[in-house]
């Protein structure tokens, strides 16, 4: 279902989890939990991971940018292809894609596990790149594989055009979607144990060693917080999809468009409890769609400015050039050498550090 039609701020109970049947009619306003009334994020979904049953939605089936969660997908198809042990050499493309990057060069030999652990933690672009090439000879390829996967999976509103997430044409997903690929991706032991990770030392064949640190920073405040992979780029907004352990059911959250990192964190910690509270017959499950939200999404916004009509030139008076002056806890990991748990006082590739400006639109 593409359009809400005239469905503003509706609520509806969910009785399985086939999103798509069920956003064909609507039933009854219920009202949603307090905590719930005003989720920010565009895009939100709570989903049973046993079972794929949705316990709460708000436009789950909206459009939108994937950010790095893409790196999910490209994780799924790296281990179906290849082994964890096998030794890859970082290209120069990979090593110079930015903006964020674990500090690899061109040259450099790691292992898959090294990339794995390099673009699921720091969300680096330049690991995901060389896990593409490695697997696939070219990004190009390896994408074409991605998108075979989300059919494989029976997903039918996502299509990734890079294996890092960073903004390309026609590349979108639905929460929904993302929540389904957390629920394949949780079933392999090793993404667990990596996702779960909060930070890593790794190292090249050569021996040269960094660092590489999780960007979920529930991982330091939820101890049943299994794992999950953000996001971010400008048009995205933050992304977020995790997966988190209640009683003995496991509870998938997947937000996209949330307009702050601290509000990504909040809505995820209120989805959860929403959640575990679904499954304990304290709530109603609900799946909420706004209109509005829908509209915002189909607004074609261009990147350039249009010309302005032709004014004659004006003589402009030359002004004088003004030089500026210049301004100069952990979750252990594999015992593999490639990746080990990290150490204090050791010191960290300078390359690794990404100053503010570059993560302001990483991937």
């Amino acid at each position: 279902m593409r359009k809400t039609g005239e469905y503003k701020n509706a609520v509806m109970i969910l009785g399985s989890g086939c999103v798509a049947l069920l956003l064909s009619f609507f039933c009854m306003a219920v009202p949603a939990s307090h905590a719930l009334d005003d989720v920010k994020s565009r895009s939100a979904v709570v989903m049973d991971a046993a079972t794929g049953r949705v316990l709460y939605a708000k436009n789950p089936e909206l459009r939108l940018m994937p950010a790095s969660t893409t790196k999910l997908m490209t994780a799924l198809v790296v281990l179906e292809k290849a082994k964890l042990d096998e030794v890859v050499t970082v290209s120069r493309k990979a090593a110079n894609t930015a903006p964020t990057r674990s500090g690899l060069k061109a040259g450099d030999k790691v292992t898959i596990e090294t990339l794995l652990y390099a673009s699921l933690l720091k969300s680096a672009n330049d690991a995901s790149v060389a896990l593409a090439e490695a697997v696939a000879g070219s990004e190009d390829e390896f994408v074409k594989m991605m998108n075979r996967k989300v059919i494989a999976l029976g997903i039918n509103d996502t299509r990734f055009v890079n294996p890092n997430g960073l903004p390309g044409r026609g590349q979108h997903i639905t929460a929904y979607d993302l929540a389904m690929i957390m629920r394949q991706a949780i079933k392999y032991p090793v993404l667990r144990e990596i996702m779960g990770t909060r930070v890593a030392e790794v190292s090249t064949e050569s021996g040269k060693t960094f660092f590489v640190k999780n960007t979920n920073r529930l991982l330091w405040s939820d101890e049943e917080l299994v794992g999950g992979k953000t996001g971010y780029t400008r048009q995205a907004r933050h992304c977020f999809v995790s997966a988190a352990e209640r009683d003995k059911d496991t509870i998938i959250v997947a937000l996209l468009g949330a307009p702050t990192r601290d509000l990504l964190w909040k809505e995820t910690e209120d989805l959860v409890a929403f959640g575990s509270r679904v499954l304990h017959n304290h709530e109603e499950p609900v799946v909420y769609v706004n209109k509005a939200d829908y509209e915002a999404a189909n607004i074609k916004k261009t990147s350039y400015t249009p010309k302005a009509k032709y004014k004659p030139k004006k003589k402009l008076v030359k002004k004088k050039k003004i030089k500026k002056p210049s301004v100069s806890t952990k979750k252990t990991v594999s015992s593999k050498k490639s990746v080990r748990p990290a150490k204090k006082g050791i010191k960290t590739d300078k390359s690794n550090v990404v100053n503010k400006k570059e993560d302001a639109d990483r991937g």
